[in-house]
């Protein structure tokens, strides 16, 4: 086998929410620039499928469970083993989640999305925070160089494990070219075809306690009440502690407006963007924050939180508020909801934010990572 990158696109065969994304939409621009120049690497467990359209790659992959492959992992990077003899021929591997094989003889790049269970560790399970501020130190340190998706968390990883700041270099994420504004009549369908209200707010990302829903409810509740909009949409799969949520939903005098398309495959969701009044995004901390720059991107106007790395993501395209102020998060949303001028002004900044950002320029920006690398 011929010398090779190899990419790690666990997180996308699992379809992982925003880790998934982010590995399947960086590779994706990598291979279209560089046709010949990657591999892929996966843990294969039970129902997972190559990704379509990257078939021909060459592939390596195991064949563990997700949970006994990453405590393997922590234990070769604690014992200082070599897992090189699963990557053949490997010029450089790049972990594009937070879990870096241990390789004696291959630089590797890790990408960190986020240490939110860092702040918010309540909002984590609590194996999963265990392993996690065990495992990550330890895989930032014995990274050849670590990759942060916003500036928000390239401080973080610097400021908590001290990594040298040129250890850390930011690339952006960006949402796919497919969200963009929809023709009227693609809208019509999907709102339809999913039976939402003409008026509807939209959620997006998985539900777990981070992403803030009750207070959201609390929001939407109120907004209804006064007749300003009609639905609230919420899309992500069930995540982990989120029973204190739905109890408080099933206890909601707005119960049977709140709508929950559960997947939604990602050629439907533009469109549903596209038809919303406006996104409204009231996590407490995130590394990035995709769905903001989605929303934009399809013409939606975003009210979101001011904390985190969103106003990075967001600059001047959204309106913010305080994610723990729920009369605060109502005055915003209302205030757009009510204001056809601010609407449209949020719309024409959110589409200009929202085009600052591409995969393309994300693939070139990492692709000058390895090439510091391997010269």
């Amino acid at each position: 086998m011929p010398m090779t990158i190899y990419l790690d696109v666990s997180a996308a065969v699992h379809r992982r929410a925003g880790l998934g994304r982010y590995a399947e939409s960086l590779t994706r621009a990598l291979v279209a620039a560089h046709p010949t120049r990657y591999s892929l690497f996966y843990n294969r467990e039970q129902g997972v499928e190559p990704l379509t359209g990257l078939e021909h790659l060459p592939t390596r992959t195991v064949g563990l469970g997700y949970k006994p492959w990453r405590m393997l992992i922590w234990l070769g990077q604690l014992a200082r083993l070599g897992f090189d003899r699963l990557l053949p021929g490997a010029r450089l591997f790049h972990a594009t989640e937070h879990l870096l094989l241990p390789l004696r003889n291959v630089p590797t790049v890790l990408t960190v999305h986020d240490l939110i269970f860092r702040h918010l560790p309540a909002h984590h399970k609590r194996l999963n925070r265990y392993y996690l501020n065990l495992a990550l130190p330890l895989y930032c340190r014995r990274a050849s160089h670590v990759i942060a998706v916003s500036e928000y968390t390239r401080r973080d990883l610097i400021a908590a494990y001290g990594l040298p700041p040129e250890k850390v270099t930011v690339v952006h994420e960006a949402a796919d070219p497919r969200f963009r504004p929809q023709p009227p009549q693609v809208v019509a369908a999907l709102r339809t075809r999913y039976g939402l209200p003409a008026r509807y707010l939209i959620s997006v990302g998985t539900i777990e306690p981070r992403k803030n829903l009750s207070r959201l409810l609390d929001v939407f509740e109120t907004l209804h009440a006064e007749g300003l909009t009609d639905g609230l949409v919420i899309i992500g799969r069930k995540g982990w502690l989120y029973d204190p949520f739905l109890a408080r939903l099933e206890r909601s005098p707005a119960r049977h407006a709140v709508i929950f398309p559960g997947y939604v495959p990602d050629d439907d969701l533009p469109a549903l963007y596209a038809g919303a009044q406006a996104l409204v995004f009231t996590s407490l901390c995130e590394g990035f924050g995709l769905p903001v720059l989605e929303a934009m991107a399809c013409g939606t106007p975003v009210a979101a939180s001011n904390t985190s790395s969103l106003p990075e993501v967001g600059g001047e395209g959204a309106c913010y508020f305080d994610p723990t102020d729920t009369e605060g998060i109502a005055v915003t949303v209302r205030r757009l909801l009510r204001d056809t001028d601010l609407r449209a002004e949020m719309r024409r900044r959110g589409q200009e934010q929202a085009a600052r950002f591409s995969w393309t320029r994300a693939a070139a920006e990492t692709e000058v990572v390895y090439h510091r690398l391997l010269t």
